[in-house]
């Protein structure tokens, strides 16, 4: 008996997929930051060299005459985070460049800082059970690993030199955006020690995880916190430092806080969670990260 072969049938559904977009915005005050026109400036439809996602966590530093940002690109189909690189000569028109860091492990949260002549980042590498530090070997293309900071699963780790110090904000994998530790060093490569204080913050989603770059201002720091209630992603809060020392530690959140939140725009129509702002020219100029809800097709089986 002749058997006929048996077709797979397949149909497409919608699904809702977190779509994340990066994007510049500007103000006289932290509070009073606006989106510049034509956002997003980039998006996973930017990325050429893989198959992208989308993108998030965006830092960027200004290098002679041209602004370099380096930011999370989720590979779509190794659902894990690659560093991307893009230059703009305003700050406001950016072009796609291409991965600079890629690892066998998920990066995302490229915290790129200088120090000297040299540049460093410190994406967060959780999965890697550690807290990396990489150096340019050609900045800002070509990055190289430059050794283990702390051990274990750490996630948006913020460094900030303050009082001839280094510091770090970092948050432990779990419990998830409950926990933000704080440590300090005399030099980069450590060795690191925990604050006495430590942990700052428990079971408070809120205001525990970072939410980009530590700034100084008016001579003192500043901490961007991830707002993860009632869901990732809500907003970003401000907060600052008003005592920090090797044995003390104290904050108060800024009266404009929060500073980012759910826009009008698609690209950010369902919330915000990054920021790192610059002081250029009388006005801040910061990189964002916003998400909102896409419709994919998915393919099930019968």
């Amino acid at each position: 008996m002749k058997v006929e072969p048996v077709i797979e049938q397949v149909k497409k559904k919608p699904r809702k997929t977190q779509v994340w977009s990066i994007g510049i915005f500007r103000g006289a005050t932290l509070s009073d930051l606006r989106p510049v026109m034509g956002m997003p400036v980039l998006s996973a439809k930017n990325v050429s060299d893989i198959h992208a996602e989308f993108l998030a966590d965006p830092f960027m530093t200004k290098t002679q005459d041209t602004w370099h940002m380096f930011f999370e690109v989720m590979n779509e189909r190794t659902q894990k985070g690659e560093i991307g690189c893009a230059a703009s000569r305003d700050g406001l028109q950016w072009d796609y460049q291409r991965i600079v860091l890629s690892e066998p492990f998920h990066l995302s949260y490229p915290y790129v800082f200088q120090s000297g002549r040299e540049y460093f980042m410190i994406p967060e590498s959780y999965e890697a059970n550690s807290m990396r530090l990489y150096r340019a070997d050609s900045f800002p293309l070509k990055w190289s690993y430059a050794g283990t900071l702390l051990e274990g699963p750490w996630v948006d780790s913020s460094i900030f030199f303050f009082e001839g110090r280094w510091w770090v904000f970092s948050n432990p994998v779990a419990p998830e955006n409950q926990v933000l530790e704080l440590f300090y060093a005399d030099v980069i490569t450590g060795p690191w020690q925990r604050h006495p204080m430590s942990p700052l913050i428990t079971g408070n989603k809120r205001i525990a995880r970072g939410g980009g770059r530590v700034i100084v201002l008016n001579g003192r720091p500043v901490r961007f916190a991830q707002d993860c209630f009632p869901f990732y992603g809500t907003g970003v809060r401000a907060f600052e430092i008003s005592r920090l020392t090797t044995s003390d530690y104290a904050e108060r959140e800024m009266e404009s806080s929060p500073i980012l939140s759910a826009g009008e725009e698609l690209w950010r129509r369902q919330g915000m969670h990054h920021i790192d702002p610059h002081w250029i020219d009388g006005r801040w100029l910061a990189c964002v990260d916003g998400w909102s809800f896409e419709e994919r097709p998915e393919v099930e089986e019968l």
